[in-house]
């Protein structure tokens, strides 16, 4: 994390690479940003696909709605978003 000229904010850098993981995810169900989008818009998201590619590259942070949108869409869950090894115990 790295502290900017107020020390009660911070900002994340390079914090986990979800953009990349959904991407992953998107293709591997064998879409294109263009069908996802819509299928968010659907489901009653208000998002471009502009939004989502800049999601996909990194500069733009989902929302919470998306991605719990994108967990049904994608038949995944969190932990495959955040790229998280979910092994039973």
């Amino acid at each position: 994390m790295i502290e900017g000229k107020n020390s009660d904010r911070v900002i994340q850098v390079n914090d986990v690479f979800i953009g990349s993981n959904i991407l992953d995810l998107r293709l591997k169900a064998g879409l294109k940003q263009v069908e996802l989008v819509r299928m968010l818009q659907i489901d009653g998201l208000d998002i471009s696909v502009f939004s989502y590619n800049r999601i996909e590259k990194g500069t733009q942070n989902p929302t919470v709605s998306v991605l719990l949108r994108l967990c049904t869409i994608l038949n995944c869950d969190m932990n495959d978003i955040f790229g998280i090894d979910h092994k039973p115990f």
